[in-house]
């Protein structure tokens, strides 16, 4: 099995970590030797209700057993689809009332930066630096970081970067502007949060000057910050909300969301403005209505604030100088690389699952399970601690 994944299965690293997988339950990945192998990471950020949660996954097998795909987005009536959008606009602000059903977290972006340059008639992006927001061509040219974008230019032309969290650099932003696409907690950097009103600041210049402001919650939605969305923290609604990852219990999804106004510029003019062929799938929107009404049926998104004292509680060691983030989106910020390297495959060994940040080598992630337990955390930060006492 691992001669044919590197063989046939294109890599992306040069050193995948290479667990072979048996199956998957609660916060826990077991391997083909039997081993269980605990779970901080939940596919980052993905499996929102851990691996194989019963309630989305009857619903999948409910839905498979009625209808899978039967037309390209838009089309016909299909009800998960219905009843998952109709359910998230109850849950969000009024501007934010239609959805987008796309496959992924970076389509949903393409999608959005198509609809803030449709509906303005602008061309203008703003994006930040160190920003992190797929990897398709769209979204690599609102990424923030050079190293990873050089290889694939030219990218699209007119975007603009501002550094995060600087209240300075908002006057940049002017009626030239058609959007200001900004991760609400900056991810790939390292778990940044806005700071001194950033976010609501910015929300004040796009109102001024009529540009749109997209928020990526693809990472910190669906619970995973203590609130449904991030957003919610730092008062600022945005015009258009992207969404994904945690969005499926695990299934691969993306959405954007805006007022039914806005959105009506992608119907006409041309028609197909945007179009996807299985976006809005009938088993992922039936995955995603389990998954949102988990969400807030239970008292996971109260727990996670909970659990996030925890983490904080247990993890203090002389080799860890920070940890950022928020509820279970969560950065230890490690002395130097090495560290961080170290604790992360020594991890792996000792069958606790870490993973590493995209931009901040220091960083080790931890985003577990909304489901995790506490003798589950307790028992990962214990390990963790006897790890960074051996080095």
């Amino acid at each position: 099995m691992k001669e044919d994944f590197y063989k046939h299965q294109t890599q992306t690293t040069p050193h995948p970590l290479a667990l072979e997988v048996s199956h998957a339950k609660g916060s826990y990945i077991y391997d083909t030797d039997g081993h269980a192998h605990l779970d901080f990471v939940a596919g980052v950020s993905a499996c929102s209700l851990g691996h194989c949660h019963p309630r989305v996954s009857q619903a999948i097998k409910d839905q498979v057993d009625k209808y899978a795909h039967v037309m390209v987005y838009g089309e016909y009536i299909q009800e998960p689809a219905v009843s998952y959008t109709k359910l998230l606009a109850s849950l969000l602000p009024k501007n934010l009332e239609t959805t987008y059903l796309v496959n992924s977290g970076t389509e949903a972006i393409e999608g959005a930066l198509k609809l803030a340059r449709r509906a303005t008639g602008r061309t203008e992006i703003f994006a930040a630096n160190h920003a992190y927001h797929g990897n398709t061509m769209g979204s690599l040219s609102v990424m923030g970081y050079e190293e990873r974008k050089s290889a694939f230019r030219p990218l699209i032309p007119d975007v603009r970067f501002i550094p995060f969290n600087d209240n300075a650099a908002i006057a940049a932003i002017t009626e030239k502007t058609a959007g200001v696409i900004l991760e609400t907690i900056q991810g790939g950097a390292g778990f940044i949060e806005p700071k001194n009103n950033f976010l609501t600041k910015i929300r004040k210049r796009c109102t001024e000057v009529g540009a749109l402001l997209i928020l990526d919650e693809i990472q910190p939605g669906f619970g995973r910050t203590g609130k449904l969305f991030a957003f919610e923290h730092y008062n600022c609604i945005p015009d258009i909300l992207v969404i994904g990852k945690g969005m499926a219990g695990g299934m691969p999804v993306g959405a954007f969301v805006a007022s039914h106004k806005l959105m009506q510029t992608l119907q006409d003019a041309p028609k197909l403005g945007h179009i996807t062929t299985f976006g809005g799938n009938p088993i992922i929107a039936a995955a995603s209505l389990a998954t949102l009404r988990e969400i807030t049926e239970t008292q996971l998104i109260a727990e996670t604030l909970e659990k996030e004292k925890l983490f904080r509680t247990l993890l203090q060691h002389k080799l860890i100088k920070e940890i950022r983030g928020r509820g279970l989106m969560l950065a230890l910020i490690l002395d130097h690389l090495e560290v961080a390297n170290h604790l992360i495959l020594t991890a792996a060994k000792e069958k606790l699952i870490l993973f590493w940040l995209l931009f901040e080598p220091r960083a080790v992630r931890i985003s577990p399970p909304l489901t995790i337990s506490n003798q589950e955390i307790t028992t990962g930060c214990e390990q963790i601690i006897s790890i960074l006492d051996q080095y």
